[in-house]
This record gives structure tokens, C-alpha cells and sequence, in this order.
């Protein structure tokens, strides 16, 4: 007889939420901690354990899942019972930069735990869209040790033993998404504005989604050769990115985000004149131009 799986999870916004949510489905017991304590009570509505204080999170379970703020928080959350992590598997799913990471990772193997990090790539907390999922990286051992109790919250990538591989992967998806929803929301903006129908553009717009990823594909084909464009493209880009700008304003729509792009071309179009070859934007961007 298979023992029943058991989980602490710190920290209770709405991806902790739906973690604990996506555990208690599962049939998983889950013990919570959450700086405010009504989110707790939520949770323990649910079926789960509210714990008291942090010591009591850590010493419920040998595994403890993280969805916090960034990584100072986990250090002022298990800094308040850093004896408590002897022998604790801390998966810390917040957001954070790649070094910092590394250095959460080395911080809870001196207080003698053990560490996987990740990050939640979803729809806002929908754990369960079939295009969520999960990016992990650390000990692949440790990963495979707590592969099975981690699969409520979704499809697993691991990456590799490198604790901030994880974060390198999660922080250039967000990048691209950042860019993608603003823009998004520029374009929505302009057929708003224009009187056009709507829901149409919409319908048109997202019938296609396979010609962003063959996009995504070339230009990274192209950018392990240096990158895509000659100074004729570079023009024919920064033209073209005028002509949005002068849509975007006619009708009052905030035209910021193809401002920054259009410089991206202007300043490859004078990269390559001075260098009297062509300076990609790629190049531009990876910071390699000079």
C-alpha cells in the first residue's frame, strides 16, 4: 500500500493558492503558512493544515514548496527557523533572477537542506491549461526523488543541475511575454480606436499562432550566426515601425513600445555604417554591437 504524499506550502498569493488547490485535488496533504493568516484560513476551508509559525510548516513535511514574493522573502520567511531545514527539500518557486538562485540554493545547503528551484510558466495562476507548465533545475536526483509529488502542479521541464537554469529559462520567457502582452494590448487599441470591428481582428489575429513560432524559430537559427538583417532591412524596419507610430498617434494610442523598437533598428542602421558591415539588432540586444 502506497503511502498518502504530504506537502508544505509557503506562501499564499494567488499561484500558492492554486498550488495548494491543485495538491488537495490530488489528494495530497497539505500543510500551509502564509505571512496573512485569513489567506491561510482559506486554505485550511479547503482541507488544509494551517500551521502556526514556520517551524511548524517546515516540520510537518520533508517537502516544502515556496511561491513567494522573490528571494529575499524566503530569506525572511525560513530565516525564521533556519534549524528547521536540516533535511528539508525546499522547492522554491518564486520569481527571481538566475544568480540569486544560485545563491538561495547555496544559502539553504548550508543550513544542511536540500534545494530544487523552478518557475511557474502559466496562464496568470491556471495550473491547469494545457499549456502550463513548470521549468525546474538542480540535482537531478533530488528532482526525481520529488518528480511524483510535484506533479499536480503541472507538466515538469527539467533543465539541468545548474539551480539557476531554471530562472534563465523562465526570466527570457517572461521578457518575450512582457514585450508580447503590451504590444498585444497596442493593437487591440488601434482597431478600438479605428471604429473597426473588434471581436474580427481578434478572430484574425489569433487564427495563425503558428506564425509566431516559425518566426521564433528562424530568428533564433539566425541568431546563433549573429543575427537577421542587412542595413536595407534595418530601414525597411524602422519605416515600417513609423508608420505604426503615426497609426498609433493619429487615433490616441500610446505608441511607446514601437518607439523603443524603432530605435533598436536606428541604432543597428548606424552600428553598421560605422562598422561598415551589418550590426543585427540581436547583437544590439546581447550587447556585443562595439
Amino acid at each position: 500500500m502506497t503511502a498518502k504524499q504530504s506537502v508544505t506550502v509557503i506562501g499564499l498569493g494567488p499561484m500558492g493558492r492554486a498550488m495548494v488547490r491543485a495538491f488537495l485535488d490530488a489528494d495530497v496533504d497539505v500543510t500551509v503558512w502564509n505571512r496573512t493568516a485569513a489567506k491561510a484560513d482559506d486554505m485550511a476551508a479547503l482541507g488544509a493544515r494551517k500551521a502556526r509559525t514556520v517551524a511548524e510548516a517546515l516540520d510537518a513535511n520533508e517537502t516544502a514548496v515556496l511561491s513567494l514574493t522573490d528571494y529575499p522573502a524566503m530569506y525572511d520567511v525560513l530565516g525564521q527557523a533556519p534549524d528547521r531545514l536540516e533535511g528539508t527539500t525546499v522547492v522554491n518557486l518564486s520569481s527571481d533572477s538566475p544568480e540569486h538562485a544560485r545563491q538561495g540554493a547555496a544559502w539553504v545547503l548550508d543550513h544542511g537542506g536540500h534545494y530544487l528551484s523552478g518557475g511557474v510558466m502559466s496562464q496568470g495562476d491556471d495550473l491547469t491549461h494545457p499549456d502550463a507548465y513548470l521549468y525546474y533545475s538542480g540535482p537531478k536526483e533530488l528532482f526525481d526523488a520529488t518528480a511524483e509529488l510535484l506533479r499536480p502542479l503541472g507538466r515538469q521541464e527539467y533543465l539541468g543541475d545548474d539551480q539557476g537554469l531554471s530562472q534563465v529559462f523562465y526570466q527570457a520567457e517572461l521578457a518575450l511575454f512582457h514585450a508580447f502582452l503590451i504590444g498585444w494590448q497596442q493593437a487591440l487599441a488601434i482597431v478600438d480606436r479605428s471604429g473597426a470591428d473588434f471581436d474580427r481582428f481578434v478572430t484574425a489575429a489569433t487564427d495563425h499562432p503558428n506564425s509566431y513560432r516559425d518566426f521564433m524559430r528562424a530568428f533564433a537559427a539566425l541568431a546563433e550566426r549573429g543575427g537577421w538583417g542587412d542595413r536595407a532591412s534595418f530601414a525597411m524596419m524602422h519605416a515600417g515601425a513609423q508608420h505604426v507610430i503615426d497609426t498609433s498617434e493619429a487615433l490616441g494610442v500610446d505608441a511607446e513600445l514601437t518607439k523603443t523598437a524603432q530605435d533598436y533598428y536606428r541604432r543597428a542602421i548606424d552600428a553598421t555604417e560605422k562598422a561598415g558591415h551589418p550590426v543585427p539588432v540581436y547583437r544590439i540586444v546581447r550587447g556585443d554591437a562595439a
